[in-house]
């Protein structure tokens, strides 16, 4: 639990308290080889040495601190006038700590988005975008995933080879989501293209980024003169009344930080299926299902293993440690989920008590539409290749060395024939967008994640862009 510093503890003038196991160059860095080869073995040094809470560097000279135990995160994520999301209060920047190009500044700057502000502002924001993406009909989402899934696995050679990241994980969130937004079917591929040669730095990238803008702008244009049954139309319509602008930074939210989260839950989940023995027999009808590997993914390989973050608003203590007011604080969700004193309720079999969505009141929004997506990818991909399995060694898959997402760089698997698709049902066509209200009883069978609750300078497109897009590729 957290409890204001006695006197005597706090700091002057945004140092770090004398007993802060900064002074003496113990922080761990949280960057390099060893986040991504090993990241389970860095957190139980972590813990073993420091606690549920450690000093480390995300960048040399650059201090924060790894929040690893299950009882602390939930403590810090649920109270919003210790640790706030605002990183405005960031002490490094404001001591001119923070270089200008810093590899942090994707990550930490600060944007007009629920993700980024606190209170009653951010309730007004989320609730539009929870709404919003609680009037998704699950069974034509599902059927929108099969058809992505479908065209996407016809489409690969007849060598018996693919790689199921380049070929698949990375290309079926956003197929999906340009018909969710209300875009034509032909736009997903489109930006597809876009957003690889923005992420990839390429000699095309600010064409490709200042296209990616210009769609979501005319799109949230036309969606405000003509509504359809869409997720634009829909959070323009909602109540708490954003502006175009508004819309348009939450339209790069969900595209971007929910393609990446969707991407690398599939991936480690096929990752699993493939490797581990006891969902192996998953693939010819074992006991253990793909829910079952999808929750083991989230306690084990979530897909944002680390995330930023929180900052201490008055100097505090957590976890043992000495918060000055200012610091940075960072979600360890993939830590947190291994601690000890939860691991009797780590397994899978539908236990869903991990932290890998977060908690509180900034815990994620579209959880459930992520499950549905993922869920379908991997069994319409079991179904039509019933034989796959990989083509190396598990040994030499590699990890992106990321320090915030868990993401294998690539998967390549054999396969030797074909399944034919499964015939489209009468009663489930081929889904576009439609151009009228969906009735009552399209609305989803379960709830969200967690109870709606209600939820600003203003950074330019680009900036909002330039940020997400960092967080994408790792940087």
């Amino acid at each position: 639990m957290t409890v204001p510093v006695p006197p005597d503890h706090a700091a002057a003038g945004g140092t770090p308290p004398p007993g802060c196991p900064m002074h003496h160059g113990a922080a761990a860095p949280l960057f390099g080889p060893a986040v991504a080869d090993d990241p389970h073995g860095l957190y139980a040094r972590l813990r073993e040495k420091h606690g549920p809470v450690a000093p480390i560097e995300l960048e040399p000279g650059v201090e924060a601190w790894l929040v690893i135990g299950y009882a602390e995160l939930l403590e810090l994520t649920r109270n919003e006038q210790l640790f706030s999301k605002d990183s405005r209060r960031w002490r490094v920047p404001a001591e001119g700590r923070l270089a200008a190009d810093s590899r942090l500044l994707p990550m930490t700057a600060w944007r007009p988005t629920l993700l980024n502000l606190d209170g009653a502002e951010h309730q007004r924001l989320r609730e539009a975008v929870a709404d919003t993406l609680g009037r998704i009909d699950h069974r034509q989402l599902r059927a929108a995933t099969e058809e992505a899934a479908n065209s996407l696995i016809d489409g690969w050679g007849p060598d018996g080879t693919a790689d199921l990241i380049a070929q698949y994980a990375r290309r079926l969130p956003l197929l999906v989501f340009t018909r969710l937004l209300g875009l034509p079917a032909e736009a997903g591929p489109h930006l597809i293209e876009l957003i690889s040669h923005f992420v990839d730095s390429s000699e095309k990238s600010v064409r490709a980024n200042a296209e990616f803008q210009a769609i979501l702008v005319d799109l949230v244009r036309q969606r405000r003169e003509r509504p359809g049954a869409d997720l634009t139309s829909w959070l323009l319509a909602h109540p708490a009344g954003l502006s175009d602008e508004e819309a348009v930074h939450h339209l790069v939210v969900i595209l971007v930080a929910g393609n990446e989260t969707t991407i690398n839950w599939t991936g480690n989940t096929l990752r699993l299926l493939l490797t581990d023995r006891r969902f192996r027999a998953t693939l010819t009808g074992g006991r253990l299902s793909v829910s079952d590997a999808l929750d083991e993914v989230l306690w084990r390989d979530p897909p944002t293993q680390n995330f930023p973050g929180r900052w201490a608003t008055s100097d505090t203590v957590l976890g043992g440690q000495y918060i000055s007011a200012g610091d940075m604080l960072v979600l360890g969700l993939a830590g947190a989920n291994a601690d000890p004193a939860v691991q009797g309720a780590e397994g899978i079999g539908g236990n869903r008590a991990h932290l890998a969505w977060g908690a509180g009141r900034h815990v994620c929004p579209a959880q459930h539409p992520a499950r549905l997506i993922v869920e379908t990818a991997v069994e319409t991909l079991l179904h039509r290749l019933p034989d796959l399995q990989l083509a190396v060694p598990a040994g030499e898959l590699a990890w992106r060395p990321s320090p915030w997402s868990r993401a294998l760089v690539d998967l390549p698997v054999l396969y030797s024939a074909f399944t034919p698709p499964r015939p489209a049902a009468q009663e489930r066509p081929t889904w576009t967008p439609p151009t009228a209200p969906l009735p009552s009883d399209s609305t989803p069978s379960g709830a969200t994640s967690t109870p709606r609750t209600p939820g600003s300078g203003r950074p330019g497109l680009r900036s909002l862009w330039n940020s997400l897009a960092g967080w994408w590729s790792g940087r």
